[in-house]
């Protein structure tokens, strides 16, 4: 997802083009540590200096056990309500020559936790020396203020990092609530999107009406316009249903308790208004309507569809768009009301990869999986484009140069699918999932094929275990066109 913030500014955010001082090289991985300056056996053509997370951690969590003096690091993150998720992990014991891999190993995982569960707090246990780094990196002046502004303002609370002994160490508490899979009774659903939002009626399980209604909310100060568009959508797909029980709803941004908090459909909104009269806008259509009403990121919806299209469940869904955005289905076929913005996690730990222009971070996945990555790599292999033309119609260009059998940019789609392939088991160390759906515009026609083949081929060669726990699935354009709306309105439970 892109973060256009809901107050002015610049409107194509993430779209800038790669330079050549932001581009990566062999020799950029020479102050990595060496327990994790680990080389993939598979190497993008056109990043040759890619040092997988997946890599990096195994081989850090090797020498951990090699030692056999492991000592134990626990983390925690706090969020709303109270929920708290832990990770338990061990780190290499205080030493001079293995400080600076222990300070980077736990930091990543931070980041990580951050931005797939989310949290205004972390709890951290473990070496003192790697906490106080953590806490310094993760305040308003350090390293990750953007995370750490980011976060507060999400769950509108300070950002804290606590140092606590096994004792204060908090329990894991989890959401008990089931969002998705409910298919009894009269349903709502709608996906808002960037240029049109799909209304859906379902009764009892079976889609009786669907339509996309043409709308431009990103242009629009006055949110008048998407309150109307939004209630007249519901309007419509409720006159195709003999009463409504539950109406549930998907888009991209983060929504919290329903409020919403950061959203791009609402980035011409100025920010005094958007605290007003779009924070609490679905709140105030849930007591207009009297019935259940959920609304969640659109990553986590399309999961959800995925699941079921599919009828697989532990299901994580990564979506390649003008950025990445990601869902998670648990065991159960249920939403646990996590994050899961993988656009802002790392998957790439050289610490010369290129800087997502939001946070400032480098090796994170919107570089990676997204409009933005074919881009970067399109203008390494030597394609040119107009200094003029925007994202989509680069990605138009690669793919259709591409689909002629261009070498050049074939191999483009290629190193996207090693990266994928070395993201899947660093994934794994932060999600139960089984099943792997990938999508999005990046995926369509040859090219999604493409990166699916060489993503295997990875899981084949360096992964064996991980190939034989994870599926890979990529769906087709007719399956996931409307089944967005169709999967938003199983979200609400009807008590």
């Amino acid at each position: 997802m892109r973060y256009n913030e809901p107050s002015p500014g610049p409107e194509n955010l993430g779209e800038r083009e790669e330079t050549m001082d932001n581009r990566t090289n062999a020799d950029s991985v020479r102050r990595l540590p060496e327990t994790l300056n680990v080389e993939p056996r598979i190497k993008p053509a056109f990043d040759p200096g890619f040092r997988p997370m997946s890599l990096a951690c195994l081989n850090y969590l090797k020498a951990v056990k090699d030692s056999g003096k492991g000592v134990p690091l626990r983390i925690g993150v706090e969020r709303e309500n109270g929920l708290i998720s832990k990770y338990e992990t061990e780190v290499l014991p205080s030493d001079p020559s293995a400080a600076e891999a222990t300070m980077i190993f736990a930091e990543r995982i931070v980041k990580f936790l951050l931005w797939s569960r989310g949290g205004w707090k972390v709890y951290f246990h473990g070496p003192q020396d790697v906490g106080e780094i953590v806490r310094k990196a993760y305040s308003p002046r350090g390293r990750r203020a953007f995370d750490v502004d980011l976060m507060a303002r999400v769950y509108e609370k300070e950002f804290q990092v606590e140092i606590v002994g096994p004792r204060d160490f908090p329990e894991s508490r989890e959401s008990e609530s089931a969002l998705g899979g409910h298919m009894d009774g009269c349903r709502i659903g709608f996906d808002l999107g960037a240029s049109d939002f799909k209304v859906a009626a379902v009764k009892d399980g079976e889609p009786v009406y669907s339509e996309e209604l043409p709308w431009t909310p990103g242009e629009r100060s006055d949110p008048t316009y998407h309150y109307e568009n939004i209630r007249n959508g519901l309007k419509k797909a409720a006159s195709r249903l003999p009463r409504v029980d539950a109406i549930g709803g998907s888009s991209a941004g983060i929504y919290i308790n329903n409020q919403v908090r950061i959203a791009s459909l609402f980035r011409s909104v100025p920010l005094d208004v958007f605290n007003v009269k779009v924070k609490d806008m679905f709140n105030k259509m849930k007591a207009e309507w009297a019935v259940p009403f959920e609304v969640i990121n659109d990553g986590e919806v399309t999961a959800l569809a995925g699941t079921m299209s599919l009828g697989e469940k532990a299901m994580l869904g990564v979506a390649m768009g003008s950025s990445q955005a990601g869902g998670f289905l648990n065991d159960e076929g249920h939403i646990p009301g996590w994050l899961d913005e993988l656009a802002f996690a790392p998957v790439d730990i050289n610490p010369e990869a290129v800087a997502d222009e939001w946070s400032g971070d480098r090796g994170v996945g919107a570089n990676y999986f997204s409009q933005q990555a074919v881009n970067t790599l399109a203008i390494r292999a030597g394609i040119e484009f107009p200094e003029d033309m925007r994202l989509p119609e680069r990605l138009k260009k690669v793919q259709s140069l591409a689909e002629k059998g261009d070498g050049r940019a074939w191999r483009v789609f290629e190193d996207i699918g090693i990266y994928l392939g070395y993201a899947v088991p660093y994934y794994e160390m932060f999600y139960e999932y089984r099943n792997l759906l990938v999508l999005g515009r990046v995926m369509s026609g040859t090219c999604g094929n493409i990166i699916m083949e060489k993503a295997a081929k990875v899981l084949h060669e360096e992964f064996p275990g991980t190939e034989s726990r994870v599926r890979l699935h990529l769906l087709d354009e007719k399956s996931r066109r409307v089944g967005q709306a169709v999967a938003a309105a199983s979200l609400p439970k009807i008590e």
